[in-house]
């Protein structure tokens, strides 16, 4: 099995998504968020934006561990923002065939995402900034930021059996 690499901006539900995804067929999930240094962290606490110079070193810790699971031949699934396409193209480095499932929504629907959760280090204000720096991708499975869990697991999977 090829990597799978749930992305999008901040509160568009990544995380949630990659893990029910992972649950669901059985592969390790790895949340990109928790790879952050905490100086990135911080920074973003802060509410400052990271620049490329934050996040490459970020990016070629997930693109590692990546690799990793891909030479224990072990399924994984990476929840990451990868805004650019210089990040997914750092991220796929000496890993063709990654899925990318881009998860894709508006700002007040990001918003309203953003409401329902209270633990994390990324501020709605930073939304602002994130989707500026987004490119989106060409060449991804997109579904909606916003819907049933269990419906947009089975669309993804639906979609990459078709693909």
């Amino acid at each position: 099995m090829h990597p799978i690499v749930v992305m999008g901006v901040s509160g568009s539900g990544k995380s949630t998504i990659g893990r029910a995804l992972a649950l669901r067929m059985r592969a390790r999930f790895i949340e990109g968020d928790e790879y952050h240094p905490p100086a990135n962290i911080a920074k973003m606490s802060q509410g400052t934006p990271l620049n490329d110079e934050d996040r490459w070193p970020w990016l070629e810790t997930l693109r590692v561990e990546l690799a990793e699971s891909v030479r224990r031949g072990e399924p994984v699934i990476l929840s990451c923002s990868a805004l650019r396409q210089a990040y997914r193209d750092r991220l796929g480095l000496g890993l063709p065939g990654i899925t990318w499932i881009y998860l894709k929504g508006e700002r007040e629907a990001l918003l309203r995402n953003f409401a329902k959760r209270s633990d994390h280090f990324m501020k709605a204000n930073m939304l602002d900034s994130q989707l500026r720096t987004l490119e989106e991708p060409v060449d991804a499975i997109v579904l909606p930021c916003e819907g049933p869990v269990d419906e947009l697991v089975d669309r993804a999977i639906r979609s990459m059996h078709e693909a």
